[in-house]
């Protein structure tokens, strides 16, 4: 939006002060834009808790089809048809359905999901199990709260990587929920108490070291000699440690050589992924990741998408906010203080639902475009399923081809999954950059990392390759690239250096 402002600028000139007016042009984001932007980052989960709150909040906004001639005229021609969300990539987005789904959540799903496409899980989940343990603390309301929020955002590996500054700035604004820093430190360490050792820690190094005095406290009260070396490793030469320089850790550690390699080799069976220890169970693989998109592709290899948000309620304003408000406003009489008050609350609260749900609208037909947009650029993956067709894609292009902002589809991509009929993948899977061989022939740099980690798997262990010997054998399958570049793949894969790779 372009908000055109007089600006009085004051220049020194030797003893005067002139004045001098300009007009200039500057660019701004309206409420609804940026109701959008924070809507938009929301995955599917918490876009429904995010309009279920809404309808609490605000009166004037109320679950329901708006009334308008067409929908009249769709009920008495259609009494008893179901809709479909289900669209070809070319069609509009639309759902007839006249019961709000998430009043038919007691089963979990709606009269028009096929149960089977969602992935479920009859175990109890990693989450639940995390929050099972946190009602054995004593903690106040606020404090639940928060740890809630902080076992929500562990990652896999039950650690939790995101600061707890950025994690106090998601509660306020997603949660209306204001906390600090300290205030999150000091819920964090309860949660650093659960089982399995090492759940909720901010990095590998913290979470070794709460395992390691988890051990500790099992001794009553004795010391053991051995914990206090392998405290010492983990605190002090962490960076030793990780690169593997066990002579150097030896030398500075002023302990005997066979109580140094006794300490690492305790060290090394320690757990450094605590959330995927628990197996199965684990909430994200299983119960916690809900597609955003549902992806099919029929017999003769056309494709089509829906939204998957079966518990999102249709919206619309409350006719009696509607009806109050045009009383009120309609009147020739002088109105009283009270009267005047009355009006702005109906109109800021009809205002605010209105908004809303126009947010709502816009953000569904973005992610539509989107999801569309990536669907015809890698229209072959999507019908065959294989990695290897993948074309080089970035968001510049789902961007041109959905005549959306980079930064838009940005966001529609960030922490949002599509189902199909090959598995659920993050949206950031179908991107990926390219690559030209030696003859000329474009392809994606996904399938150079799989060629590349066909290579490093072949290797002799007990002599494994250097990024030099790699970027020589890469060259010589038909992928000439630089050894930087060569390093910079093999990061992505998360593979470690070739000292690191020796048995």
């Amino acid at each position: 939006m372009l908000i055109r402002l007089n600006v009085i600028k004051i220049m020194a000139q030797k003893s005067n002060q002139i004045q001098v007016q300009s007009q200039q042009q500057l660019q701004t984001l309206s409420p609804l834009q940026i109701l959008v932007v924070k809507l938009l980052e929301l995955p599917t989960v918490e876009l429904e808790d995010r309009v279920k709150s809404e309808l609490l909040d605000n009166p004037a906004l109320e679950e329901g089809k708006e009334e308008t001639l067409e929908n009249v005229a769709d009920e008495l021609s259609n009494p008893e048809d179901d809709g479909d969300t289900s669209y070809n990539a070319l069609d509009d987005y639309r759902n007839d359905d006249d019961i709000p789904d998430y009043r038919l959540q007691e089963h979990n799903y709606s009269r028009n999901e096929k149960v089977e496409e969602i992935p479920f899980s009859d175990t109890t989940s990693f989450y639940e199990t995390l929050k099972d343990q946190l009602g054995e603390h004593d903690l106040d309301e606020h404090q639940r709260q928060l740890a809630d929020y902080l076992i929500g955002s562990l990652d896999d590996d039950g650690l939790l990587r995101k600061p707890l500054d950025v994690i106090a700035d998601e509660l306020l604004i997603y949660m209306g929920v204001e906390t600090s820093v300290p205030e999150l430190e000091e819920v964090l360490q309860v949660i650093q108490q659960f089982d399995p050792a090492g759940i909720g820690a901010r990095n590998l190094q913290e979470c070794l070291l709460i395992q390691i005095r988890r051990k500790g406290q099992t001794l009553e009260g004795k010391q053991d000699p051995l914990l206090l070396v392998e405290e010492r490793i983990v605190s002090s030469f962490y960076k030793e440690f990780s690169t593997k320089h066990w002579d150097k850790i030896c030398q500075q550690l002023g302990v005997s050589e066979e109580q140094c390699q006794q300490a690492i080799k305790e060290i090394t069976r320690l757990n450094p992924r605590p959330g995927a220890s628990m197996g199965e169970v684990i909430g994200k693989n299983l119960q916690q990741i809900t597609p955003d998109f549902i992806v099919d592709t029929d017999d003769d290899g056309n494709v089509s998408f829906s939204l998957n948000n079966p518990n999102l309620p249709d919206l619309r304003l409350n006719p009696d906010f509607s009806r109050q408000l045009k009383e009120q406003t309609g009147s020739n009489a002088k109105q009283t203080r009270e009267q005047k008050e009355a009006v702005i609350f109906l109109k800021q609260k009809i205002d605010a639902a209105q908004g809303f749900i126009d947010a709502i609208r816009q953000r569904q037909a973005t992610m539509t475009s989107v999801m569309k947009a990536i669907i015809e650029l890698q229209h072959p993956f999507f019908q065959e399923g294989d990695e290897a067709l993948l074309k080089p894609m970035i968001l510049k292009d789902v961007a041109e081809r959905a005549k959306l902002d980079i930064s838009t589809v940005s966001r529609v991509c960030n922490s949002k999954y599509a189902q199909t009929p090959y598995g659920i993948f993050p949206l950031r899977f179908f991107f990926t950059e390219g690559f030209v061989r030696q003859d000329g022939e474009e392809m994606s740099s996904r399938e150079v990392k799989k060629i590349l980690k066909e290579v490093i798997a072949e290797e002799d262990k007990h002599h494994p390759l250097t990024d030099d010997e790699l970027t020589k054998i890469m060259e010589d399958k038909g992928y000439p690239m630089a050894r930087r570049t060569v390093a910079k793949y093999r990061m992505q894969l998360n593979i470690p250096v070739a000292r690191l790779r020796r048995e």
